[in-house]
């Protein structure tokens, strides 16, 4: 892919000369074809990618391009410019290179095969014998990066030209937008010809995972009674249940695990049959009514163990789920699975990284808030949108980056990031405009940067329509109730939160914006209780300070208030009465003047 980014960088620089003379303009069709994922493929066997890469170029050229009048203008490491006098040729062309990239995948591992996107598009361009000329060539280019793996994207000038059913199998991907072109472009995705729909084409883009997957094997009782044998049972279908309720992970379902029940299967096996990351397992042994466990964690691929632990409870209270055996299980999973996905992000290159990886990387350092960790986040989203752009849930978080970036006082200009956050929330909705962590998102932009709270109201409310157990979308919701003074639906909105989230590996934000819904409410003890917690597990949140200034001050702990604000001050110097009333949601209502009071008499300047 870095090697077609600069090919479109040459492209854009040619485009930009002027042509001396009087070039000859003919409408042409042009293919770009990239490998995706070609770095990570590469670094992990170089020569068999290389020589199978080889061998599919050598078939386009002796036969793909002679079939359908083709050339191939330029050949690099990891991608094609191919160009065609007319777009049914070309659309062709893109299916049988499709095709002879499946033959040089025969018998290789799935994770090593090489997949290609394609992007098309039709227009009048100059060529000559070493390249070709005009703004055509960079937005065919750009049309890759809406292509997943084995697919083929093209424009509405491509797709104008083509029969329905009789040419193509046609899918409308509506306005998208591509990087460096100012204006939404209207794509399609296309497959081959007959009754199977254009989206399994791209089947292989399942691949794409932005969660990574746990199999939860049945756990094994050493020794006991066939009754005893059901607490393994139980377990892992609690755990599984459990983690379940994460949006940080897969679950493999208990119906595909059981079947390794007291087999004594390697976890390599395991992971083979089931395509997973994690493998969880464990043992156990009954002393009197005490139940002693075992349990540990390992990579699927290397069999590593990241996480081992034993545990005491007792037999009973687990099977009847009054034991907090489980839920202390899942917590250290859950947070075992975040820390070793942080540590891949943050010692390997990027475009190495599994998406995954990637995804859960950037929500992890995004929330530490450090400036160092914010911006290298904001790297991770944007490696991961450029590998995935057709994935809502990146560009959600990006548009959560930028509400923060504003929250902790790191950009004034309030008006700039709130577009960019926009834009990002509105590509998400352009994906899929069902997805609950978009509309969640767009509505936080609404509230925080654009002090459009009925929008934002809005947003949450059709998240929690489409997923009513949703929990950051009750979180902003109680907040926003929390900017407009309606502190009673403030905190039973933030109380569902977190109800929802007990485990949440951000759960500081949680108590952070709980403790704000309190302010609302006049409940300053809890306020301050609820800001502490949050400050133990982050202290780098502008916002959870200055709810707990606040709070103190309200209280008569005016001493106490004081310290907090000098505290807040170390983080944020820059931070003004003016600038809080300027990008708090609340300054429009009584709650906003009597915050924005607070703070300036425990020590914030004008």
């Amino acid at each position: 892919m870095a090697k077609l980014l600069r090919l479109i960088g040459a492209a854009m620089v040619q485009n930009s000369l002027k042509i001396v003379g009087n070039p000859d303009w003919e409408l042409r069709t042009l293919l770009f074809v990239d490998i995706v994922e070609s770095v990570r493929l590469m670094e992990e066997n170089e020569i068999d990618v290389v020589l199978r890469w080889r061998q599919l170029v050598r078939a386009v050229e002796n036969d793909v391009l002679p079939r359908y009048r083709g050339r191939l203008v330029k050949s690099l490491g990891d991608g094609l410019m191919l160009e065609f006098a007319d777009v049914q040729s070309a659309v062709k062309a893109a299916f049988a290179v499709q095709h002879a990239c499946a033959t040089v995948n025969i018998g290789v591992p799935p994770e090593q095969h090489i997949l290609l996107r394609t992007g098309a598009h039709v227009g009048h361009l100059v060529a000559d014998d070493h390249d070709v000329y005009g703004s055509g060539v960079n937005l065919a280019a750009r049309l890759t990066t809406l292509a997943g793996p084995g697919e083929i994207v093209v424009s509405a000038d491509v797709r104008d030209q083509l029969t329905p059913v009789l040419d193509a199998d046609i899918e409308d991907l509506g306005n998208c937008f591509l990087k460096h072109v100012h204006e939404p472009v209207r794509a399609y995705r296309v497959g081959p010809p007959g009754p199977r729909p254009v989206i399994e084409f791209g089947a292989a883009a399942s691949r794409l995972q932005l969660r990574p997957t746990i199999a939860v094997i049945p756990f094994t009782a050493r020794g006991g009674g066939p009754e005893y044998q059901v607490v393994g049972e139980v377990l892992a279908d609690e755990i599984i249940s459990a983690l379940s309720r994460s949006s940080e992970v897969n679950l493999i379902s208990r119906l595909s695990t059981t079947v390794f029940r007291g087999r004594n299967a390697s976890i390599n096996e395991v992971s083979g049959y089931l395509n997973a990351n994690y493998v969880l397992s464990g043992a156990y042994r009954k002393a009197g009514d005490k139940l002693r466990l075992t349990v540990e964690l390992a990579i699927a691929s290397s069999n590593a163990v990241v996480w081992s632990q034993s545990l005491e409870g007792h037999a009973h209270a687990v099977v009847t789920g009054k034991d907090d055996l489980v839920d202390q299980i899942v917590a250290a999973v859950s947070m075992a699975v975040m820390a070793r996905e942080l540590q891949r992000a943050q010692s390997q290159p990027l475009p190495t990284l599994e998406s995954y990886t990637l995804l859960m990387g950037a929500i992890a350092l995004m929330h530490r808030l450090s400036p160092q960790d914010f911006d290298r986040s904001r790297q991770m989203l944007e490696a991961l949108i450029d590998r995935a752009p057709r994935q809502a849930v990146p560009w959600a978080w990006m548009a959560k980056w930028h509400v923060l970036s504003v929250q902790q006082g790191w950009f004034d200009d309030i008006k700039r990031e709130g577009q960019l956050a926009l834009d990002c929330g509105r590509r998400a909705l352009a994906i899929d405009p069902q997805s609950s962590l978009g509309l969640v998102m767009t509505g936080f932009v609404h509230t925080n940067l654009l002090k459009q709270l009925d929008v934002a109201l809005e947003h949450y409310e059709l998240a929690l329509s489409n997923n009513p157990n949703d929990s950051m979308a009750w979180l902003l919701k109680g907040t926003l109730h929390a900017f407009r003074g309606e502190g009673k639906l403030a905190i039973e909105n933030t109380q569902r939160a977190l109800r929802l989230s007990p485990l949440d590996p951000h759960r500081y934000f949680f108590d952070s914006l709980a403790a704000t819904a309190a302010l609302s409410a006049g409940h300053y003890k809890r306020a301050i209780e609820l800001a502490k917690h949050s400050l133990r597990a982050n202290r780098s949140h502008t916002s959870t300070f200055r709810a707990l200034a606040i709070a103190q001050w309200q209280l008569g702990h005016h001493d106490d208030a004081r310290r907090t604000v000098s505290e807040l001050l170390r983080l944020e110097p820059a931070l003004t009465i003016r600038k809080y009333v300027e990008r708090s949601p609340s300054s429009g209502y009584e709650t906003g003047k009597i915050w924005s009071s607070a703070l300036r008499e425990a020590g914030v300047p004008e």
